[in-house]
């Protein structure tokens, strides 16, 4: 393989391009959007002069991986002699269903159709194209060009060989993958979405308050970040709507979102994207200071 489409120039989509280009691929990286894609490079470029400052990569190696990003805002021109395609599209069912019936028209029919989701049904999506022997999940975590954990979804009708490509690729990239089987939410978020939508219960119902339930969990179980301020990072939208997956997905309960969570992404108080969640971020980009309304 050495063409890789990437659909998406936010968050994931430049993090997957920039990865893939650093290791020697042809990345035809796709939006709708030009001042997204113009805002993505500008996003890889900045991560790029942050690794040469840190002594990680030379100024040609930067040189080098921004010539093998080439940009499309029409996908069928975008994946026309893609090897693979990563869809890292916004986290909705409706428009990752609508990307995947478009790929599986204008990509050839050796084309493996990967998405970047991170609770939506491998299953559903392959049913939407004519190859779902073919379609796997490749769910990278954020930032993208440090995290090594790829979780890798088989749906129900995932090829071996197809899966096989997806792990062995990975690899080649430094990344871990890890296989697992296509049910709402994989592993990771699974696990680390009611974990998050816990600590917003208890903030919630006032157990304690946001510095203290990140302090608590960070010097007590060890976490890097506390949950509340890991949900502003990967964006309480985003977390709520992984919930939701998981709450139609099993019907369970212990999956339904805390009221306060759904309040505040109605409300626009998205985390670190919209400047405020449950930390304010208008002074700068890290979680020190508390949002007014919990203090």
């Amino acid at each position: 393989m050495k063409n890789i489409a990437v659909i998406g120039a936010g968050t994931m989509g430049n993090g997957i391009a920039h990865t893939f280009a650093q290791k020697g691929f042809k990345v035809q990286l796709i939006d709708i959007s030009q001042q997204s894609l113009d805002k993505g490079l500008a996003t890889i470029t900045k991560n790029l002069d942050r690794m040469i400052a840190k002594e990680k990569i030379s100024e040609a190696d930067k040189e080098a991986t921004l010539a093998n990003i080439s940009t499309y805002t029409n996908i069928k021109e975008g994946v026309e002699y893609a090897d693979l395609v990563v869809e890292a599209a916004t986290e909705n069912v409706d428009l990752k269903l609508k990307i995947f019936r478009e790929l599986s028209e204008a990509c050839s029919e050796d084309t493996i159709l990967a998405s970047n989701t991170s609770s939506i049904s491998i299953t559903q999506i392959a049913a939407v194209t004519n190859r779902p022997e073919m379609v796997i999940g490749m769910h990278f975590m954020n930032p993208v060009p440090i995290m090594k954990l790829v979780e890798i979804i088989r749906g129900y009708n995932t090829s071996d060989e197809v899966t096989n490509t997806i792990m062995e690729m990975s690899k080649t990239l430094g990344k871990v993958p890890v296989e697992v089987n296509d049910y709402p939410g994989f592993v990771a978020n699974r696990i680390l979405m009611p974990m998050i939508n816990e600590s917003i219960e208890t903030l919630y119902n006032g157990v304690a308050g946001v510095s203290e339930i990140d302090t608590v969990m960070k010097l007590g179980m060890a976490h890097p970040m506390g949950p509340l301020q890991l949900a502003d990072f990967i964006g309480l939208d985003v977390c709520l709507s992984i919930l939701n997956v998981m709450y139609e997905g099993f019907k369970n309960p212990k999956y339904a979102p805390c009221p306060l969570l759904v309040n505040m992404v109605m409300a626009g108080k998205l985390g670190v994207k919209s400047g405020e969640g449950f930390y304010d971020y208008s002074e700068n980009r890290k979680a020190e200071n508390v949002s007014k309304q919990f203090l």
